[in-house]
């Protein structure tokens, strides 16, 4: 068998404000991750137009999520920083991806039909082939770990699928089989107002999520006015499965607090949601606070961000030329 360097990659859509859950569910897992594994982590700005983006938007949320990974810890000294849309590999690769999936693979995934809804006959051919991309993501850099929270669980298999298939159709082992890492607490943060929604960018609440760009104050209100139920707070996790808003709660100060559920469950029991919510107000602001902070520096220094970017596009792509030059000796293109 091959051997393949450890090496991850993950990725954001510039598609509006960072919230809470692109925090605990992604970048604050990466933070530590820079310390056992080679990390690449893309603003994925490809993806982000499957849905029409306005060009001037588009450019400030690409430098808003490279300064909102800065800000939490990602530190462009020990990892590549990147806009996709910069190195060509992504693009190129998808479409020879394209042509090693089967259309039946795409048409069982789940978030195509969720995006599209009634309108899919209207959506975009990106969004459709989407996952094709996110293969090509990946595998332009033989990543062999990706960070997944549940709703990508599906899209890694189907890069695992495609990455078989290149391998199988052309007789190499070339590619290899992506393995997901998946974190504790919070992976999935739910909206403060409905815990049975994902917190979401595209809410048409503020204060269904908070946003890494809140101030300190709003951070403490949103909190406070987040839904819960007429129960005492329970003593065990199992409690929680029919409380969907004391679940999220709970969840997302086990995160924060770098502690088990089991643990915030015990600390509370018995007790009500005012003093709960009133620690988990101040924990929010002691954490999210400085990154809210250290966002709006950098949002303020744009030729750094571009420089960040425009130094990370270069190292990403020095990774990505040589397999993909292997791809097209590979695949039997002919070259120069």
């Amino acid at each position: 068998m091959t051997a393949f360097k450890q090496r991850i990659f993950s990725g954001v859509q510039p598609s509006g404000n960072l919230t809470l859950g692109n925090y605990l569910g992604a970048i604050k897992n990466w933070v530590g991750l820079q310390e056992t594994f080679e990390t690449i982590f893309c603003v994925v700005d490809l993806h982000a137009i499957t849905t029409w983006q306005d060009p001037e938007t588009l450019r400030n949320a690409t430098r808003e999520v490279a300064a909102g990974m800065i800000a939490s810890g990602i530190d462009p000294k020990k990892s590549i920083i990147f806009n996709q849309s910069q190195v060509s590999a992504h693009a190129e690769l998808a479409w020879i991806f394209n042509c090693v999936a089967r259309m039946g693979w795409l048409n069982r995934m789940t978030q195509f039909k969720e995006k599209a809804g009634k309108n899919r006959e209207r959506a975009s051919v990106g969004l459709y082939v989407y996952p094709d991309l996110m293969a090509a993501d990946i595998l332009a850099y033989k990543a062999t770990h990706v960070p997944v929270g549940a709703d990508q669980k599906q899209h890694l298999e189907l890069t695992r699928d495609i990455a078989q298939k290149f391998n199988s159709d052309y007789g190499v082992e070339f590619f290899p089989e992506v393995e997901p890492l998946i974190f504790g607490e919070a992976t999935r943060v739910m909206s403060l107002r409905d815990g049975n929604a994902k917190m979401s960018k595209s809410d048409p609440s503020e204060n269904s999520r908070i946003n890494l760009t809140d101030t300190r104050d709003l951070i403490e209100k949103k909190v406070r006015k987040a839904r819960t139920d007429s129960e005492a707070l329970p003593g065990s996790v199992e409690d929680l499965n029919d409380r969907p808003e004391a679940k999220n709660l709970m969840n997302i100060f086990a995160a924060l607090s770098d502690k088990k559920v089991d643990e915030i469950c015990a600390s509370y029991e018995g007790k009500g949601f005012a003093e709960f919510k009133s620690d988990l107000a101040d924990l929010s602001v002691e954490i999210l606070g400085p990154i809210t902070e250290e966002m709006t520096r950098l949002m303020s220094e744009k030729s750094y961000l571009d420089d960040i970017l425009r130094e990370g596009s270069h190292k990403a792509d020095e990774l990505a030329t040589p397999i993909l030059t292997a791809v097209h000796e590979i695949v039997g293109f002919l070259r120069p």
